[in-house]
């Protein structure tokens, strides 16, 4: 089995190539990054080996450590290198073997607003988007912001006006979604009306009780619970074309709330694979099942090609 390198403070990853003589330098969309370590790899990396570089995070100094960890690992050599920014030079055994001028890249931090107010939805999202590298914010970052009024008849239409009225106002990158419940029996009710199912300014024991009486009818058979959860996310940004993308989870509504975790209608969603209510399932295992989690992936396919546009 190869063996996987990890940097021990950053997301970057690396791997040997056997018989294949090649260095390989990618962000996690498979864009090459140019680090200024081919010199070295074709000096000192074995002639019959290649190395392939996979970064998480954009951060050319910590790349450089990795590929010396790797070279130092394989050739049992105790290389060692010292790195300044516009110079790199490598010792073995107390001797400098190698120097030369260098230009780092220079990395801009990477800063995504998420159009909410609710730390637990914001939570998920950091979770998600922290490891890919961004700084995430959320509107209680920016108080001076009104609240954007969610007037459209769709996800797509809430999650675009407040993501491109916030994108305007700010001039950051936003990331707004619009998520709901939709209940087969109740004709997808509640929807885009979920956050505010019992009324304006329902707290979610309160929209679950109204779900839960809205389906108490006997009637109502376990078969006829069947429900999804659905997300739009919208990123906007100044002068650029919004990106639309959409996940969807599906489930059916329990008798009676389960689980501590989570928010809103958590407690009564059951996972059809699992069994288990969304707020039974750890962060972790909600963000790999999750209708966000699954949005995200959907957006992580095009951001690249968006924010290149």
């Amino acid at each position: 089995m190869t063996k996987l390198y990890q940097h021990p403070t950053k997301q970057l990853f690396a791997y040997v190539l056997e018989d294949k003589r090649e260095l390989i330098i990618q962000n996690i969309f498979g864009d090459t990054l140019e680090i200024p370590i081919f010199s070295l790899f074709f000096k000192y990396f074995p002639h019959d080996k290649g190395l392939k570089v996979i970064a998480v995070d954009d951060s050319p100094a910590e790349v450089i450590d990795l590929f010396f960890q790797v070279l130092v690992d394989i050739t049992t050599e105790p290389y060692h290198y010292e790195l300044t920014p516009s110079a790199l030079t490598v010792e073995l055994a107390g001797k400098q073997i190698h120097s030369e001028t260098i230009s780092l890249p220079q990395t801009t931090e990477k800063t995504l607003l998420i159009a909410t107010r609710n730390e637990g939805k914001t939570k998920e999202f950091k979770a998600l988007f922290s490891p890919l590298g961004y700084t995430i914010k959320n509107l209680n970052d920016f108080t001076e912001l009104p609240d954007v009024a969610e007037t459209g008849m769709t996800f797509e239409e809430n999650a675009r006006l407040k993501a491109e009225t916030i994108a305007k106002s700010t001039g950051e990158m936003v990331l707004a979604d619009d998520s709901g419940l939709m209940v087969d029996v109740l004709g997808g009710l509640p929807g885009v009306w979920s956050a505010r199912f019992a009324g304006i300014n329902a707290t979610d024991a309160a929209n679950n009780a109204k779900l839960l009486h809205e389906l108490a009818s006997t009637a109502v058979t376990p078969e006829r619970r069947t429900a999804k959860f659905h997300t739009t996310l919208v990123v906007a940004a100044p002068d650029k074309p919004s990106l639309v993308v959409e996940g969807e989870w599906l489930g059916s509504i329990a008798t009676i709330p389960k689980g501590e975790n989570g928010f809103g209608y958590d407690p009564l969603f059951v996972d059809d694979e699992t069994g288990k209510t969304a707020a039974q399932l750890t962060l972790s295992q909600k963000n790999k099942r999750s209708h966000r989690a699954i949005a995200l992936q959907n957006l992580l396919k095009k951001l690249p090609e968006w924010q290149n546009s």
